[in-house]
C-alpha cells in the first residue's frame, strides 16, 4: 500500500497544460477537497473503511494557476529535448547524436538555440563544416528556444513505462 502511495501523478493545470508532478498520496487530497479531477488511472484501488478510488496517474486542477515564463540555459541535454532525441536532417531517432551547428562557427555561426540541432553521426559528418546549401541538406524543423521550461523538468518522468500515457499531454510525437 505504502508502495502505491509513492507513486508519482501527473499534474496538469485547467488547460491540461503539464504543471508538476506529485505522490499519489497528495493527488487523492486535491481530489477529495475538491481541488482537482482524475484524469486517468492506474490499475489499483485504494479502500478504506468508507470508499474506494482508483489510483490516479493523472489529475487537471479546477483552478488555473499562473506561471512565470522562466529562460532555460542553453545545454546539450536541452537541445536533444526540444527536438525529441531526434535527427534534424534525416528523422532518425535515437542513436548515437550529435550537436550540429547550422551555421558553421567558422562563419560565425553562434552557440544559441537558433543555431544548434540534434544530428546523427552519419548527417554531421555529412554536414561536416559547411551551410545547409553547401551540403545540399534541409532541416526538419528551424531551431527555436524551448516555450515551456516547465516541460523539460518534467520530461526526466517520461521514461518510465509507467508514465507512457503521460506522453500524450506533452504533445510529443509518438
Amino acid at each position: 500500500m505504502e508502495d502505491i502511495l509513492n507513486e508519482m501523478v501527473l499534474v496538469l493545470n485547467s488547460n491540461y497544460e503539464p504543471l508538476d508532478v506529485c505522490k499519489v498520496k497528495r493527488a487523492i487530497i486535491l481530489i477529495m477537497q475538491k481541488k482537482a479531477e482524475t484524469i486517468e488511472t492506474n490499475s489499483g484501488v485504494i479502500k478504506s473503511a468508507s470508499m474506494e478510488i482508483e489510483v490516479p496517474s493523472v489529475i487537471r486542477l479546477l483552478y488555473y494557476v499562473k506561471r512565470p515564463r522562466l529562460e532555460l540555459k542553453l545545454s546539450r541535454k536541452g537541445i536533444f529535448l526540444r527536438d525529441n532525441y531526434t535527427c534534424q536532417y534525416c528523422g532518425k531517432k535515437g542513436g548515437e547524436l550529435t550537436i550540429d551547428h547550422v551555421i558553421p562557427k567558422r562563419l560565425g555561426g553562434k552557440s544559441v538555440w537558433e543555431n544548434l540541432v540534434t544530428a546523427c553521426k552519419e548527417c554531421n559528418h555529412k554536414k561536416g563544416d559547411k551551410t545547409l546549401e553547401e551540403a545540399n541538406m534541409k532541416l526538419l524543423r528551424e531551431p527555436k528556444p524551448p516555450k515551456n521550461v516547465h516541460y523539460f523538468r518534467l520530461t526526466r518522468y517520461l521514461d518510465y513505462d509507467k508514465n507512457e500515457g503521460w506522453k500524450k499531454y506533452f504533445f510529443i510525437d509518438e
